[in-house]
């Protein structure tokens, strides 16, 4: 992913107000991010647990969600799976993570939803460049080259049921 500027992050947002978009906690380090190693940007807003973000590139400039995580709790004995890397986390390692939707049908109250990693990490948990606390990624018969593809694949699919309004 190509490194992002405030302004372009701030300026993808698709449901929420400018306004909001302006308010919103952009991750610390911005300029220090791992750029060459992420298929999106994600992350959990510092200052309130419950919002999340995520920005992703698309052929006209990135595209970015707001993120609801609901304060449910979950076994610590369960694995559960990212449903965009599909790497597989204990306990609170996957979280429920819901978009408004963008347009009318966001005004009105439609969301769509999806569990992701809690960190929004999936690209480095993919490359290996992060581990799991205690669950490891299942061995895949796919190339790394594939699984990000998988990924991305993902990420956009999702995107396109945000954008969906």
């Amino acid at each position: 992913m190509e490194p992002l500027t405030e302004q372009q992050i701030r300026a993808s947002f698709v449901n929420c107000t400018k306004g909001e978009a302006g308010r919103l906690s952009l991750p610390r380090g911005l300029a220090e991010l791992p750029w060459e190693h992420l298929d999106f940007l994600g992350w959990r807003d510092q200052g309130a647990p419950d919002r999340a973000y995520l920005v992703a590139p698309a052929e006209d400039g990135p595209v970015g969600v707001t993120l609801r995580v609901p304060t449910v709790r979950r076994s610590s004995l369960k694995s559960n799976l990212c449903s965009l890397c599909l790497t597989s986390h204990t306990g609170t390692g996957v979280a429920l993570l819901a978009a408004r939707r963008a347009g009318a049908a966001g005004r009105e109250g439609s969301t769509v939803g999806t569990y992701v990693c809690a960190d929004l990490a999936c690209s480095l948990y993919v490359r290996g460049r992060k581990r799991t606390a205690s669950a490891e990624r299942v061995a895949e018969s796919l190339t790394l080259e594939e699984q990000i593809a998988r990924t991305v694949a993902n990420v956009d699919a999702f995107l396109a049921q945000v954008l969906r309004g």
